[in-house]
């Protein structure tokens, strides 16, 4: 198991951007898959992005072309940039980890997006 520590998070007006961080307690080089999911109030979580070890990137719909996953391995450390922020994507992020079948999650970090 690792743990997991979001940052990062807060209010920001439409338009805006934030970047999300997501430290590690221990190396992330092995790490299968790391991503980014996010829970809207009275919504089920969903998934925003994925990151392989090999870097190889995934994200969902509603967010490609404005946010932009990626690591550093050397600080141990997922991020999650967030371009033009839209209310809808108000909720609370949580980045986890996979490892050999073992899932990891952080306590999440809240984004509200309002003017």
């Amino acid at each position: 198991q690792v743990q997991l520590v979001e940052s990062g998070g807060g209010l920001v007006q439409p338009g805006g951007s934030l970047r999300l961080s997501c430290a590690a307690s221990r190396s992330i080089f092995r790490f299968n898959v790391m991503g980014w999911y996010r829970q809207a109030p009275g919504k089920q979580r969903e998934l925003v992005a994925t990151i392989t070890s090999g870097g190889a990137t995934n994200y969902a719909d509603s967010v490609k072309g404005r946010f932009i996953i990626s690591k550093d391995n050397a600080k141990d450390t997922l991020y999650l940039q967030m371009n033009s922020l839209k209310p809808e994507d108000t909720a609370a992020y949580t980045c986890n980890a996979i490892e050999l079948g073992f899932i990891s999650w952080g306590q999440g970090t809240q984004v509200t997006v309002s003017s």
